[in-house]
């Protein structure tokens, strides 16, 4: 599964890592939603002061985990001085790209420029439930294609949204959205998993978040290769990105270091990945979805199968995600031996 053997045969190194992150879907329990929300910003906060670049949220809508990413991070941006800001991703069949555009902006003006807005397309899940409440008169004529994702890059990068501007009475009007905010439209981020919608994303300046999740395309029989699959969007993407070999990607596996854990938090670390891993075998559903195993193990152990692996090789960010459903306390001392084994294995140095 590491697939440790270049195209040619031979056996290439990791680029050093360069940027550290992390990502959390935010649970909380619907008793106490407050609780579970401070408990997200404290790991934020808990991220900083370890010295990780960058902190990323997943959107949850309709569940028990974070609805409103933008304004999570804003909260974490009064609380935060250094450490970058991401979601992971915002699934854009849920908003309204002018007006996610001025938010998006006014947090990242609010951060100090440390935004970095990650998305998706598609149509929401469990589209035919939410619909009526969702569009409740345009549900049918709904676009939710990539041009959904080229309106909020045009918006962010100040193309114009109206007719008008000027002065009209007492007030002041522009034509493009407001605030903008300078900067912010290069550290936007598609979240793909095809090679379709790598070359997208390059193709229209993007960078590119790539996760534990891939489409397995162009394969019918045998055994696919996770790594493999990774690899070649990335390639993808950088060969049709106008930056080529520096285009940014991020990719974001499921990594659970158990140096300083309990024998009762590896246990449970460990029965948590065992759970998943039959779905790592093959394909998945219609979309031939293919999962990555989770890595659990020392932060020895970590790094030499992440050396191993031809997709990590050639990433030099990551945001390695932080498991759904463990205790506060199993987050800290996760973060804790990512910031001070695992990442120091992999050749990365903590932010000041």
């Amino acid at each position: 599964m590491d697939g440790s053997v270049e195209d040619g045969g031979t056996v290439s190194a990791s680029r050093p890592l360069r940027k550290l992150g992390f990502l959390t879907i935010g649970l909380f329990d619907e008793a106490d939603p407050r609780r579970g929300h401070e408990s997200t910003l404290e790991i934020i906060e808990l991220g900083e002061r370890l010295g990780f670049d960058s902190a990323w949220l997943r959107h949850r809508h309709l569940q028990y985990g974070i609805s409103s990413p933008v304004a999570v991070l804003a909260a974490a941006s009064q609380r935060t001085s250094r450490i970058e800001l991401g979601t992971a991703v915002i699934p854009l069949g849920w908003e309204n790209p002018l007006r996610l555009a001025e938010d998006l902006a006014t947090v990242d003006l609010l951060s100090g420029g440390r935004l970095n807005p990650g998305v998706s397309v598609g149509p929401p899940m469990h589209y035919d439930s939410v619909k009526a409440a969702l569009y409740p008169d345009t549900a049918d004529a709904e676009d939710f294609g990539f041009e959904r994702v080229r309106r909020l890059l045009g918006f962010v990068r100040g193309e114009r949204a109206g007719e008008f501007s000027g002065t009209e009475g007492f007030e002041v009007f522009s034509d493009r959205v407001q605030p903008q905010s300078p900067g912010l439209g290069g550290r936007m981020w598609y979240g793909g998993g095809s090679l379709r919608s790598a070359r997208w994303a390059a193709e229209n300046g993007m960078n590119f978040l790539t996760s534990s999740v891939v489409k397995a395309e162009g394969e019918t029989t045998g055994a696919v290769d996770f790594a493999a699959v990774q690899l070649s969007h990335i390639r993808e993407f950088r060969a049709h990105h106008p930056e080529g070999e520096k285009a940014r990607v991020s990719q974001g596996l499921v990594v659970i270091p158990t140096d300083s854990a309990t024998p009762e938090q590896r246990a449970k670390y460990e029965a948590y990945a065992a759970k998943r891993l039959p779905r790592t075998a093959a394909p998945q559903g219609p979309g031939r979805m293919l999962f990555a195993p989770d890595l659990v193990g020392t932060s020895a152990e970590i790094a030499a199968r992440l050396r191993a692996h031809v997709a990590f090789r050639e990433v030099d960010e990551v945001a390695f995600a932080l498991p759904f459903t463990f205790e506060h306390e199993d987050y800290v001392q996760i973060l804790t031996d990512v910031a001070t084994r695992l990442g120091p294995e992999l050749g990365w140095r903590a932010a000041g």
